[in-house]
C-alpha cells in the first residue's frame, strides 16, 4: 500500500494506491488519518482532493479483515476526522465507492466523479448495515426516502443517476485529476456547504416507515439486516447525529457476530473465488472475441442474450428459416421484455440485436472462436450437430454442450480435436441465471476449460466446475428434492404445505410451485430417459398428473389448478385424488412444519455429500454455489453445505436415520457419517 500527496497550487492531492481495489486496510487507514493532520497544519493547502490508483476508488472494506476486531483507526473514526478537516476534502471517484468506500466519500464535503463510475452500501448483502456512519449521513445528504432504499437494498447507483439525486456534486467527463482540482478550486469561491454531520434530514409522512418497513420485509424474506438498516436510518432520521451513529455502530457490530452475517460472509468468498478456481490459475485462458449459438429456443435465445449483453458479437444458427425467425423473435422478446422493466432502454436494446447475424448456413462459423450448441435434448441430434461443427470450424475454435442431462462424453465423441470441447450447462432463463455449470470430459485441456471461466467472467456468471453423471451438480440433487417431496405426499402431507415449509425455509417457491412454472412434461421426459439407462426414477404422482395432461400453468394444470390469466396456484381436488389413490399403502402420520423442511433438505445434503465423495464438486462451496445461483436457496443460510454445518452433521446424521427407519429417505452415506466428528464437509 502506498499513499502519496502532492501540491497543485494551493489544492493537495492525496493518491491511494492499493491494489487490487484500494481497500480500506488498516495500513490505508492510518494513512489518511496521518494525510489529514499533516494537510491540515499546512498553510498553503486550502483544499483537499482524495483520489485512487488502479482501476478503482476505495472499493469498500478489507475483505482479510472480514471476521477479526478491526485495528484503530477505527473507520467510522476516519471519517469523522476527514469530515470535520480544517481543509476540505472532495472525493474523486472512478470504478465504484461502494460501503466504507462511499461512507469516506461521504466525510468528503464533495465528491465528483467519472460517468461510469457508482456508488452504494451494499453491506446488506453481507449480512451487516454500514459502520461507519453511512446510515447517518446518506439520509442527511439525499433525504430518507433515497437512503432506505439504497441502504436495505444494497444496489449502487451510476455516477450520472446519482448525481441527480444529489449523491454527486458532478460527472466529468475529462481527466479525473484535473477535473477535481479546477472544482474545488471553484468551490472555494463560494460559501462552503456544511458537512453532513451538521445537516438536518428532511421530514417525511408519518406512515412513511411502516409502509417502507412491510416493502422492505417482503423484499428481504428472513434476513435481518435490511430491517435492521432502516431502523438506522429512521434514527438517524428522527435523532440527533451523535446518538444515530452509536446506533448505527451498536447494530453493525450485533449484526457482524450473527449466523447470517456468518453465512453471507461464506457465499461472499465463494463468489469471489468461483471464477478464478486455485488448479487452474498457472493456466492463461483463450481469448474469445466472437461466438456462435446453434439454437434459437427458450435456452438457446437467452444463451445468445447473455452475449449481447456482454457486447459480444454472436451468430444464431437454426436448421431453417422458418426456425430461425422463431429463434429472432425469441429472442426480441427477451430484450421487449428488458425494455418494458425498465433494464435497458430501447436504444440499448436495438444496439444489443444489431450484434447479432443470424444465419442456416454453418460455413459461416468458420472463424468464429467458440460456438455453442443449444439444441433439443437428443444425443443423436446433438451429435450431429457438432459433426457438422467439428467439419467447418478452425480447429482452436472451442466447442460446448449446453445439456442438464445428457453425457458430454458421448455427445462429443467422434468430434476433430476433442481437447477443445465442455460442457457448458446454462440455467434458465440463460440471460438472467447466474449459474454455469462448466463439465470438462476426459479430453477437455486444461486451456479450454479456464476458457470456459473466463467466459463466465465475461458473462458475469458464477462458474461451477462439475463432473460427469445424471444431472452433473444441481439436476442431481433436484431428482432427490421432488423425489422426497412426493414421499411426503404419499404420507399425508398436502402440496401446499409442502410448499408453504419451503417458502418459509427461505425457497422463493416450494417444489410443487416450481414444477408447475417450469413444466412436468420437462422432468418427465428425464424420466422417461432414465428408464431407458436401466433406472426406476421415483415420481408416481406426477407420472399420472403428466399421463393427463397435466403439465403445470402452461396447461391450466399440474400440481394445483389455474384460472385463464390467472398464475396463482389453487388445490385441486383431481390431484387430491390422485395422491390418495397412490398412498394407500403408505403409513400416514402427522407431520410437523420443521420435519417438513428436514424430510426435503436433509436428504439433499445427503445428496450433495455423495457428490462430493464422489468427486462430482471439487468443493463444498461450489454445492452451496449451485444451490444458491441455480435453485434459490437462501443465501442467508449461506448454501446447503453451509448449513449443514452450521446445523450440526452430528443432528444431520440423526434425523436422517429416523426417517430411513420410517422408509422415507435413504440412510446417510458414509462420507456424512464419517464427518461427525469434524463437523466438516470436506473431500476425504
Amino acid at each position: 500500500m502506498t499513499l502519496t500527496i502532492k501540491q497543485s497550487g494551493n489544492i493537495a492531492v492525496v493518491t491511494v494506491d492499493n491494489p487490487p481495489v484500494n481497500a480500506l486496510s488498516q495500513a490505508l487507514r492510518q494513512g489518511l488519518w496521518s494525510a489529514a493532520e499533516t494537510l491540515d497544519s499546512d498553510p498553503s493547502v486550502e483544499a483537499v482532493v482524495l483520489i485512487c490508483a488502479g482501476r478503482t476508488f476505495i472499493a469498500g472494506a478489507d475483505v482479510s479483515e472480514f471476521g477479526r476486531p478491526p485495528l484503530p483507526p477505527h473507520l467510522p473514526d476516519l471519517v469523522t476526522r476527514i469530515e470535520k478537516a480544517a481543509k476540505p476534502w472532495v472525493a474523486a471517484v472512478h470504478g465504484s465507492a461502494l460501503g466504507g468506500g462511499f461512507e469516506v466519500a461521504l466525510g468528503c464535503r464533495f465528491r465528483v466523479a467519472t460517468p461510469s463510475a457508482s456508488v452504494g452500501l451494499p453491506e446488506v448483502r453481507l449480512g451487516i448495515v454500514p459502520g461507519a456512519g453511512g446510515t447517518v449521513r446518506l439520509p442527511r445528504l439525499a433525504g430518507p426516502a433515497l437512503a432506505a432504499d439504497m441502504i436495505t437494498s444494497g444496489q449502487p447507483v451510476r455516477a450520472v443517476r446519482a448525481q441527480e439525486q444529489g449523491l454527486i456534486d458532478a460527472v466529468v467527463e475529462d481527466d479525473l485529476e484535473t477535473s477535481a482540482i479546477d472544482f474545488v478550486r471553484l468551490a472555494l469561491d463560494r460559501p462552503l456547504p456544511p458537512p453532513l454531520c451538521e445537516r438536518s434530514v428532511p421530514v417525511v409522512d408519518a406512515s412513511f416507515w411502516e409502509t417502507t418497513a412491510k416493502t422492505v420485509a417482503q423484499r428481504a424474506k428472513r434476513e435481518e439486516a435490511p430491517l435492521r438498516a432502516l431502523d438506522c436510518v429512521r434514527k438517524a432520521s428522527e435523532g440527533g447525529f451523535e446518538a444515530a451513529m452509536r446506533f448505527e455502530r451498536e447494530t453493525f457490530l450485533d449484526l457482524r457476530a450473527s449466523p447470517q452475517a456468518e453465512a453471507l460472509r461464506h457465499v461472499f468468498f465463494a463468489e469471489r473465488a468461483a471464477p478464478r478456481p486455485p488448479e487452474l490459475r498457472a493456466t492463461t485462458p483463450r481469448q474469445i472475441r466472437s461466438a456462435a449459438v446453434i439454437g434459437g429456443g427458450t435456452m438457446g435465445a437467452g444463451i445468445v442474450a447473455a452475449f449481447c449483453d456482454a457486447e459480444l458479437p454472436v451468430t444464431l444458427v437454426e436448421r431453417d428459416s422458418a426456425a430461425l425467425e422463431r429463434g429472432l423473435s425469441n429472442l426480441r422478446s427477451i430484450f421487449e421484455g428488458s425494455v418494458k422493466r425498465g433494464k435497458i432502454s430501447s436504444d440499448v436494446a436495438e444496439k444489443r440485436l444489431s450484434g447479432v447475424t443470424a444465419t442456416t448456413d454453418y460455413g459461416t462459423l468458420a472463424d468464429v472462436d467458440l460456438v455453442i450448441e443449444a439444441v433439443f435434448e437428443d444425443l443423436d441430434v446433438k451429435r450431429d450437430v457438432f459433426s457438422r461443427l467439428s467439419a467447418v470450424c478452425r480447429p482452436d475454435a472451442l466447442l460446448a454442450t449446453n445439456t442438464s442431462y445428457l453425457d458430454p462424453e458421448q455427445i462429443a465423441a467422434g468430434i476433430k480435436h476433442p481437447e477443445r470441447f465442455l460442457g457448458l450447462h446454462f440455467f434458465s432463463p440463460a440471460n438472467v441465471m447466474k449459474l454455469l455449470e462448466i463439465v470438462p470430459t476426459r479430453d477437455t485441456a486444461a486451456v479450454t476449460l479456464a476458457t470456459g471461466f473466463s467466459l463466465a467472467r465475461m458473462l458475469n456468471k458464477i462458474p461451477v466446475r462439475a463432473g460427469i453423471c445424471d444431472g452433473f451438480i444441481g439436476n442431481r440433487i433436484l431428482k432427490v428434492t421432488r423425489a422426497q417431496a412426493e414421499r411426503l405426499l404419499l404420507s399425508g402431507v398436502a402440496p401446499q404445505a409442502v410448499d408453504s415449509a419451503m417458502r418459509r425455509f427461505g425457497l422463493p417457491m416450494g417444489p410443487f410451485e416450481a414444477q408447475d412454472l417450469g413444466g412436468l412434461d420437462i422432468a418427465a421426459f428425464q424420466r422417461q430417459a432414465a428408464r431407458k439407462r436401466g433406472e426406476t426414477p421415483f415420481a408416481p404422482v406426477a407420472e399420472r398428473l403428466c399421463g393427463l395432461g397435466r403439465f403445470g400453468q402452461k396447461s391450466g394444470g399440474g400440481w394445483y389448478d389455474y384460472e385463464k390469466g390467472d398464475r396463482t396456484p389453487k388445490p385441486s381436488a383431481a390431484v387430491e385424488r390422485i395422491i390418495a389413490a397412490e398412498a394407500a399403502s403408505t403409513p400416514q402420520r402427522k407431520w410437523r412444519e420443521d420435519e417438513i423442511i428436514d424430510c426435503i433438505v436433509l436428504p439433499m445434503i445427503n445428496e450433495a455429500t455423495k457428490i462430493l465423495d464422489e468427486t462430482i464438486a471439487a468443493r463444498a462451496e461450489d454445492i452451496d454455489l449451485v444451490q444458491i445461483h441455480g435453485y434459490g436457496f437462501p443465501r442467508f443460510r449461506g448454501g446447503l453445505m453451509h448449513y449443514a454445518e452450521k446445523r450440526g452433521i452430528g443432528d444431520v446424521v440423526a434425523i436422517l436415520e429416523g426417517f430411513a427407519d420410517e422408509g422415507l429417505v435413504e440412510g446417510p452415506c458414509d462420507l456424512l457419517r464419517r464427518s461427525v466428528n469434524s463437523g466438516r464437509l470436506g473431500s476425504p
